[in-house]
């Protein structure tokens, strides 16, 4: 019912006249839902739903106009008519239901429900997917959902369909004029086990000598499934028939997964007996479903098996840059009247190596990586050729041999470095022979191969001394100059390095050693003892140079020194439960120390995230304190030092000179203002 919609006019009389005699309506009940007017008509204030309730007893008041009214009420039973306003709608959105493939026709699957909450409803069912109405059938009255046609797993997979088809339904209200209700159904075709596993042959053939050990392999027996790959059903296993051969079946067996049939035991058998073993394959389908096959096992007279000479062989190493053909070693086994066949049936699974059939003459046939694989085991056999052409072997005791192959190392590999570019950095007052940074190159050869020679191409200076030198064997650089009064400028050189103690093959790197002073650096002082720092200095390096090439790509801190933590007023007490760490920083771009005031932004702004990540190096309560400007004038004292008492006198009397004229400086330039 719409709103403001008239249903209803009552009326009530009072025989007073004038103000006594005038009659009011009011709803009691439902004024938010109905309102009467003055002439008692009753209208609907919202639209009603004969869903929720369909049924009203609506209490209407009338009164007088008398200063004190007189009152009366009437009940009005109001029922709601029903009209078409609602779909139908299914006990489920989405149905899903597994059918077996191969269902006979007419199968029920599925029943579908739907209601429609009007009063007068006729709710029919039908599909709506054109493609789904060729494979099922939908009763329009009961909703039963069946098979039209039978559905198989494979044919359905082979049209690439799936193994689940999914469709819409329709609700209609039959004379009803809203829309019909929807929803989807999927119909998983489950697969059934459609096929027995079949073997590749109905009977297999195999030959075993007298004294076969234990784990001998004789023959492999295979079967397919035309099953759907991955399927339960398709997966094969294999085990002997114990019912149709009893005794065969205590001394062969079969493996589960590779259809191997191998001896159980230790054999002590009478040549030219045969042994029907009979096998079965199974698959994991529903049912589970299996064939049999025979493998005939005869065994085989001594004098038709090989005997080798050698029950091991080793060789001499062979190069790892040996090229393919190389003669390895020659096998060698004897048998009376037989031509025997040589061939490798273990331990070249890459294949490596190949062995003439007829000479026994073994060599490679791919090349070989002393890094890779430094030595092989081959298992070689021999064979009668009759038996051979038979497509049958016979492995025994005699007949099988292990050989060793052990491979030479060549120089192969150039060293590597650890890093296309190192960075390091002097002071003004480094002294001669300091240590500045350590040059690491690696090999992968071994032995001699691996082990390095350096030496450094420095361009010449003007007075033709060299500005560094390198420990030859173990790639420290060290200074071989003063750097006084050098501070901005920078040495770039090459560093090579050579295997097999500089006789070798060789490699090269780029060197840059910047000159700085106390003046670029920045102190980070640690709550923890400079022991510590010293232990996990690797660590807090890599730490604060993350976080500085978070702003210069490359930039490498280097650590000046780690002592005591310095304090007081003039920094001159020192505190060894803390440390002070001084450190600098190169940008590779300029290869000159990045500005103070720079990498104490870089430092400082991330103190909070450096300290998360030294927390498992430094232990509990290790954390950085701050970071400062270095004591200067501490620092000038240590250059007074390193220079000599004279030059670092005369270095003192200049600043105190510097340091008195800016009050005098001062003192003029306000004079002059004024």
């Amino acid at each position: 019912m719409t709103p403001t919609s008239r249903f209803y006019r009552l009326q009530a009389t009072d025989p007073d006249a004038g103000a006594n005699g005038q009659v009011r309506y009011r709803i009691v009940n439902h004024p938010d839902l109905f309102t009467v007017s003055a002439n008692g008509s009753i209208f609907t204030l919202v639209p009603l739903d004969r869903e929720q309730i369909s049924q009203y007893d609506l209490v209407v008041e009338a009164s007088d106009g008398a200063v004190d009214p007189r009152r009366t009420t009437l009940t009005l039973s109001v029922q709601v008519m029903d009209i078409d306003d609602n779909s139908p709608v299914f006990s489920q959105q989405t149905y899903v239901v597994n059918v077996p493939e191969n269902s006979p026709v007419g199968t029920l699957i599925l029943k579908l429900r739907a209601v429609d909450a009007d009063l007068f409803s006729n709710v029919t069912f039908r599909i709506k997917t054109e493609s789904a109405q060729q494979l099922f059938s939908l009763d329009p009255i009961t909703g039963e959902l069946a098979v039209l046609q039978t559905l198989d797993f494979e044919n359905l997979a082979a049209m690439g369909m799936g193994t689940s088809y999914t469709f819409e339904v329709e609700a209609i209200n039959q004379g009803g004029i809203m829309p019909p209700g929807r929803a989807t159904v999927t119909v998983r075709i489950t697969d059934m086990n459609d096929f027995s596993p079949v073997f590749s042959q109905a009977v297999y053939k195999g030959m075993v000598a007298p004294n076969a050990e234990k784990g001998t392999v004789i023959a492999t027996v295979f079967a397919e499934d035309q099953d759907p790959p991955g399927t339960p059903a398709s997966f094969i296993r294999y085990r002997v028939d114990h019912d149709q051969s009893p005794y065969s079946g205590s001394i062969f067996d079969v493996e589960e997964e590779t259809g191997r049939v191998i001896t159980k035991v230790n054999l002590n058998e009478e040549p030219s007996v045969t042994f029907r073993l009979y096998i079965i394959a199974y698959d994991d389908g529903e049912p589970v479903k299996f064939n049999t096959t025979l493998v005939e096992i005869t065994v085989l007279q001594p004098s038709r098996i090989p005997i080798f000479t050698q029950e091991e062989y080793r060789f001499a190493p062979v190069s790892e840059l040996a090229p393919i053909g190389t003669s390895v070693g020659k096998i060698l086994a004897s048998a009376i009247n037989q031509t025997i066949f040589y061939s490798i049936v273990a331990g070249n699974e890459e294949g490596r190596f190949q062995v003439n059939n007829r000479t026994g003459v073994i060599y490679t046939a791919n090349p070989l990586d002393y890094e890779s694989v430094t030595s092989y085991v081959l298992r070689v056999q021999a064979d009668s050729m009759v038996i051979v052409m038979s497509n049958l072997r016979v492995p025994s005791k005699t007949n099988t041999a292990k050989v060793f192959i052990e491979v030479q190392d060549e120089n192969d590999h150039p060293p590597v470095f650890s890093r296309k570019l190192y960075i390091g950095g002097v002071t003004e007052d480094t002294k001669l022979f300091s240590s500045v940074l350590k040059i690491v190159a690696t090999d992968k050869d071994t032995g001699n191969f691996s082990a390095m020679a350096y030496h450094l191409i420095i361009p010449p200076t003007a007075d033709s001394q060299d500005s560094f030198v390198i420990e030859r064997y173990t790639g420290i650089i060290k200074s071989a100059m003063k750097f006084r009064n050098m501070r901005r400028s920078y040495f770039k050189f090459e560093v090579i390095a050579t295997d097999d103690y500089g006789k070798g093959l060789r490699n090269s790197a780029e060197v840059v050693v910047s000159v700085v002073n106390v003046l670029d650096m920045q102190v980070v002082v640690n709550t923890v003892p400079p022991t510590l720092v010293e232990e996990k200095k690797e660590e807090l390096i890599n730490i604060l140079e993350r976080h500085v090439q978070d702003q210069i790509p490359g930039a490498k801190v280097i650590v000046e020194s780690i002592g005591p933590r310095r304090h007081g007023d003039s920094f001159e007490l020192e505190d060894y439960s803390k440390s002070d760490v001084l450190v600098y920083a190169i940008d590779p771009l300029t290869n000159r120390a990045i500005a103070p005031k720079e990498l104490f932004k870089f430092l400082d702004g991330n103190v909070l995230d450096i300290n998360k990540e030294l927390q498992p190096h430094l232990g509990e309560g290790g954390r950085i304190l701050e970071i400062r400007s270095p004591d200067i004038v501490a620092s000038l004292k240590k250059a007074a030092q390193a220079v000599g008492y004279t030059e670092g006198a005369l270095l003192a009397l200049a600043i105190i000179i510097i340091l008195c004229c800016i009050p005098a400086i001062l003192i003029v330039m306000v004079t002059y203002k004024q």
